[in-house]
């Protein structure tokens, strides 16, 4: 549930965003043609992309590069309440902003774009105030004047510069190059995690229809029947050798929650999963 939604605009683009919600909440968020560096000030947020899932925590950043995500927005051991900022960034509009005075590492050329669409940021003293001073605009829009909006973006992107990471720069380098993914890459990278359907078509970038017409050509049988499958399996290997207690395997093996875990292990193996971690 939104509590505060807020966004400053430039050029007729979402350039920042605030929102404060009561968590758990999940969704989808498809960016084709933007992309967008992710702030968190309070709680968490489980990103899920095509190929990776990342928990950003509170104080910490992320850079997605344009691409489909999932969103798992969740409270922290400090906030029962979840709040982030965004900056969106459009070609565009950073076209208009820099006009010919692109910074350097954004004119490097890469010889292989990187297999990564999103990436942690680590938020130092100065990416925390300039994050505050957005805070700031939000509590003062009538400050927040075009001029303004486009030092701000030019300030980010000189602090981002001075960044040691070469997995960043090469991230923003393509930030509006889609990634080409083969679609049992994406399904095999979350075998064990906790997707639904709905959610792995969008990642897939197909209508819901199509995933599931897609995943029975390829791998023979319906995604609910096979994925499963494949996670019952996983979770069978934990019990022998793991030291971990069943709750945690049911959750390792995308298995959210441990009462239909239990059914569905029983049905499979012929015992509780307890009994079966007991005997090996």
């Amino acid at each position: 549930m939104f509590l505060d939604h807020q966004r400053l605009d430039l050029f007729d683009k979402m350039l920042f965003e605030k929102a404060e919600i009561r968590p758990p909440m999940r969704k989808p968020l498809g960016m084709p043609n933007e992309a967008c560096l992710l702030y968190i000030v309070k709680g968490a947020n489980a990103v899920i992309s095509p190929t990776q899932a990342e928990l950003v925590m509170e104080k910490q950043a992320l850079m997605m590069k344009c691409d489909n995500y999932v969103y798992e927005m969740q409270p922290s051991q400090n906030a029962n309440t979840y709040e982030a900022v965004a900056v969106h960034f459009y070609p565009e509009v950073l076209k208009k902003v820099f006009e010919n005075d692109l910074p350097a590492f954004l004119k490097e050329e890469q010889q292989e774009p990187p297999r990564n669409s999103m990436i942690k940021i680590k938020v130092d003293r100065l990416l925390e105030k300039y994050f505050d001073s957005i805070l700031f605009y939000f509590a003062n829009p009538e400050l927040a004047s075009e001029e303004l909006l486009i030092l701000k973006v030019r300030e980010l992107f000189l602090l981002l510069e001075k960044t040691d990471s070469r997995q960043l720069k090469e991230i923003i380098n393509s930030l509006f190059t889609p990634q080409i993914y083969s679609f049992r890459e994406v399904i095999e990278r979350h075998l064990y995690t906790h997707i639904t359907n709905v959610e792995l078509a969008e990642l897939t970038h197909l209508s819901l229809s199509s995933f599931k017409r897609e995943f029975k050509r390829i791998y023979g049988e319906s995604p609910r029947r096979y994925l499963r499958k494949q996670k019952l399996k996983r979770a069978a290997e934990l019990l022998k050798v793991s030291e971990m207690n069943v709750t945690q395997i049911a959750f390792e093996c995308g298995f959210k929650d441990l009462a239909h875990f239990s059914i569905a292990f029983k049905d499979t193996y012929g015992c509780a999963p307890s009994l079966y971690k007991n005997s090996h």
